[in-house]
């Protein structure tokens, strides 16, 4: 199973995570703090496969964190929040969060997004592709996993770079807003459209001038080409 670091100045919700986590069989480490959460993945960037994180605490605030972390890991992190209004969640996404939860939450629901996180961010049985597509100065190579506007490397959050190759992988065909959450997010995704729309929203700033090939179709959803 998975290694969480579980992080929020309330001891009831660390204690709450954890006994649903345990349960399922994962192994958790707590954090009081956003600062003592920075320390543990500097001293061990490797060691956990997904960051729990509250927003509001005290010393350094969760969005603080996420960014620190992000210096020295690329693991998952799933943000939680007693406030729900876009703007937090648009920031939260744009420092690469995986997923965002308001509080408060059903602690079982809270394992199935960390389920389907994991599941999405595993590597594929069979391996990575190597193909290259190259539209104008925008470059997807999907076997590097990397992305690249006019030469230089995009900074993209895992899932702005999933949905960018779903989108490229299916160039030129109309892709219902219930595709994109099925085949991107997958069938167990708690979330709504407006999840749908920031992420097209921040791929498309990611993107830049070449922004113009997600094209979108009113009633539809989108089409990349």
């Amino acid at each position: 199973m998975y290694h969480l670091l579980v992080v929020d100045d309330e001891e009831k919700i660390r204690t709450i995570i954890r006994k649903y986590a345990e349960f399922e069989g994962h192994t958790v480490t707590e954090a009081g703090n956003g600062m003592r959460a920075v320390e543990l993945c500097r001293q061990s960037p490797q060691a956990f496969d997904l960051v729990i994180m509250d927003v509001m605490m005290p010393e350094l605030d969760g969005f603080s964190a996420a960014a620190e972390i992000r210096k020295v890991s690329a693991v998952p992190v799933l943000m939680l929040s007693a406030r729900g209004e876009e703007y937090d969640k648009i920031h939260g996404f744009e420092l690469g969060a995986d997923d965002y939860v308001v509080k408060p939450f059903s602690p079982k629901e809270l394992m199935m997004r960390v389920g389907a996180i994991m599941n999405r961010v595993q590597p594929p049985a069979a391996g990575p592709r190597r193909d290259v597509l190259q539209l104008e100065g925008l470059c997807i190579d999907f076997g590097a996993h990397m992305v690249t506007v006019d030469g230089q490397a995009a900074s993209l959050s895992p899932k702005e770079y999933d949905l960018l190759c779903y989108l490229a992988q299916n160039r030129g065909l109309a892709l219902t807003r219930e595709m994109l959450i099925t085949n991107v997010w997958g069938y167990d995704f708690y979330g709504d459209d407006r999840t749908l729309d920031t992420h097209i929203k921040l791929l498309r700033k990611s993107l830049g001038p070449y922004s113009k090939f997600i094209v979108t179709l009113r009633g539809v959803g989108y089409r990349f080409g």
